[in-house]
């Protein structure tokens, strides 16, 4: 680590006379996305990142060049996966990106992106299960530094303040609720006329429904698809029945779920920490419980999806010496530091991966830690590139078997539609 450093800061003596930390680039630190993938600059470290977590990123790798005397662009791009392959194929991309750990199975397909080095001690301030995200055919690709899942609000004026044991227990007094006038439905679940896969994950494995099998050593294995199998129609009726009961609705929407939820129109709510902001606006800051979503009564523990949000380093980036020092520090401004993470966290609010910073900000925010605990339980969503194909086709289905149809062929249309596009792939 000390030699990355001495011979980065030795390569760059000069610049640092010229150019200011930051420097801004081209459709960079305005903050505004670029529809095309945006020129790099003469910076020394260029990272790409989508609009949203801009700030934030900005923040810790502005830190990091005046720590280290070197010049830092963060660029806004739209189509961030897709362009950054597409550029570090042609030798003009950045040297770090910004992003899921999903897209891990395409970046590594395509040769994008590089393993990086963490000492056991480094990868032991993370929680386990970002690490495992972050971990694809047995090597760590990238730094996680938040992580994310669904959990449940209710609507403490129309439920009450108690900790539910089971999903059942939760439709129940939402369905009392709705029954007594006080709210006009029971649970808010995206669905909408397209289906929502992720927001309907937790209710499909509670009712034994898997999407991909594992092999031996935990990785996915895409030859393995469950949503056609017995489990997989099994759970299609689960949320077939829940359609037919009125819980589920094609009207609800990742639109609309949330803010009707905050209008105080819903029981309860399956939502992620983006959530949070406009609940606390709309119920109050006391107005709502928030818990780990529980699953079916007599069923298997609901596990939403994880999606972790890390930091790669480009194969083909033209100071890859940089985004090493950067990416794999513990001093000087570098990513895996309590000062760093916890700069992430105060600019963007998502849940940190890095267990110390977690457990700080829970002291004065135990939503985070809520938060915290359901993704602990969560699964990693698949990072293959199968994934790719699932979400169309399921979603359809999930929105046809919500509005009455087949659960049985709904699911085995569905996997058909999947096994054929991951064939063609």
């Amino acid at each position: 680590m000390r030699r990355i450093m001495q011979t980065a800061i030795a390569a760059t003596t000069v610049a640092l006379l010229a150019t200011a930390c930051g420097g801004s680039g081209s459709g960079g630190s305005t903050g505004k996305a670029t529809e095309t993938a945006p020129v790099r600059g003469s910076q020394d470290l260029v990272i790409w990142t989508d609009e949203v977590k801009l700030p934030a990123i900005k923040a810790v790798a502005d830190e990091f060049g005046k720590a280290n005397g070197i010049t830092v662009d963060v660029q806004a791009v739209v189509n961030t996966r897709a362009d950054f392959i597409t550029a570090n194929q042609a030798g003009n991309g950045p040297d770090i990106v910004v992003g899921a750990h999903d897209w891990l199975g395409q970046l590594v397909a395509n040769g994008s992106v590089d393993p990086v080095q963490l000492s056991a001690d480094t990868i032991a301030m993370y929680s386990d299960k970002s690490v495992q995200a972050v971990t694809y055919d047995g090597q760590v690709y990238g730094v996680p530094y938040s992580i994310e899942t669904l959990a449940l609000f209710c609507n403490k004026s129309a439920v009450g303040d108690q900790a539910f044991a089971t999903l059942d227990d939760a439709v129940a007094a939402g369905q009392a609720a709705k029954d007594a006038g006080k709210v006009e439905s029971a649970l808010n679940v995206p669905v909408g006329i397209a289906g929502d896969p992720y927001h309907m994950q937790p209710l499909y494995t509670s009712a034994g429904g898997y999407l991909f099998g594992t092999t031996d050593d935990g990785s996915h294995n895409p030859d393995d698809l469950g949503v056609g199998t017995a489990a997989g129609i099994k759970a299609g009726q689960k949320i077939s029945a829940l359609g037919q009961a009125g819980v589920l609705s094609t009207a609800i929407t990742a639109d609309n779920a949330i803010g009707l939820f905050a209008a105080g129109k819903a029981g309860c709510l399956v939502s992620g920490p983006w959530a949070l902001s406009d609940v606390r606006k709309g119920l109050g800051d006391d107005g709502y419980t928030l818990m780990p979503i529980p699953g079916f009564a007599g069923m298997d523990p609901a596990e939403p999806f994880a999606g972790v949000n890390s930091f790669f380093i480009a194969s083909n980036g033209k100071n890859k010496n940089f985004a090493q020092a950067f990416v794999t520090g513990t001093t000087s401004g570098g990513l895996n530091t309590v000062e760093a993470m916890t700069t992430l966290f105060e600019a963007e609010n998502r849940p940190p991966a890095m267990t110390e910073v977690r457990e700080a900000v829970a002291v004065a925010n135990p939503d985070v830690e809520t938060f915290a605990a359901a993704a602990d339980a969560a699964a990693p969503m698949p990072a293959i590139p199968a994934m790719d194909q699932v979400w169309t086709p399921l979603g359809v289905a999930y929105a046809n078997i919500v509005g009455g149809a087949d659960a049985a062929t709904e699911m085995t249309k569905a996997a058909e539609t999947i096994t054929a596009a991951v064939a063609k792939s």
